[in-house]
């Protein structure tokens, strides 16, 4: 515990040091640095995805230090400064868990996150559950959450097989408007439903969309760079070959197994 907390001082010290001499670091606001901070979440989840322990290592660093420059920007305008930070987020773990810091019974995982989801709606003062998914999610993120939060206080269908009843539902619509040459509005809205659906019954058979269509573009980067670097062994640019020339290399791609 000890050399944990050593290093975190130490850690705030150079961001002291940083804070007062370097240009760079004395130029940074709130503002400045947030667009960086969403590039190293992002960076954090491309390691996370790989599976690359020592990047996971690099960007939860480069992370931590972002949330020390913004406590330590705020502590110069008398906001807040990192104790209060780490203070508050103490006792929203002690309450949010009151079936380990209080008297509170709880059967699973789920009714832990119920839980969770009530107290923060009371927390906030909230008129609505959906008031805390953030604006700026990206779309598949944010039908997740929505979902989620819905389910939390018993809005949500009781078995995955009404959820896929409803997919196919929606993908019958979607395709009855497609055939009688439905404006681009209409085709959005039934789309738009579809994917909704597609996403809830994700949650169902507890697989998060994001991750699995992340995987899905990977895989298809993969593929597909086999198949120019194939095509270009041929000494033929991929814009001339077929496409059943192209589904050979792509089946073998299907098969290749990167280094």
């Amino acid at each position: 515990m000890e050399e944990r907390v050593a290093a975190f001082g130490r850690l705030l010290e150079i961001m002291d040091e940083l804070r007062a001499k370097c240009p760079w670091d004395k130029k940074q606001t709130l503002e400045s640095l947030r667009y960086l901070t969403i590039e190293e979440t992002y960076e954090l989840s491309d390691s996370i995805m790989e599976k690359d322990m020592d990047g996971i290592k690099k960007e939860l660093g480069d992370l931590m230090l972002h949330l020390v420059f913004y406590s330590k920007i705020a502590s110069e305008n008398g906001s807040f400064d990192i104790k209060d930070v780490l203070n508050n987020i103490i006792e929203k773990l002690i309450h949010r868990h009151p079936h380990i810091f209080g008297d509170v019974i709880v059967a699973d995982a789920k009714e832990v996150h119920d839980n969770w989801e009530k107290i923060k709606l009371q927390e906030k003062g909230n008129k609505s559950v959906l008031s805390g998914v953030p604006k700026s999610l990206p779309a598949v993120v944010k039908a997740y959450r929505i979902q989620e939060k819905a389910s939390g206080v018993g809005f949500d269908w009781e078995k995955p097989e009404q959820v896929w009843d409803k997919v196919m539902e929606e993908l019958k619509e979607l395709k009855d408007e497609v055939s009688k040459g439905a404006d681009h509005d209409k085709k959005e809205d039934e789309l738009g439903d579809l994917l909704f659906a597609i996403i809830n019954y994700a949650r169902f058979i507890d697989v998060n969309p994001e991750d699995a269509l992340e995987r899905t573009n990977r895989k298809f980067i993969q593929r597909f760079q086999y198949l120019e670097e194939s095509a270009k062994k041929l000494h033929k640019p991929l814009s001339e070959m077929t496409l059943p020339e192209m589904d050979v290399f792509w089946e073998e791609a299907k098969r290749w197994k990167p280094l």
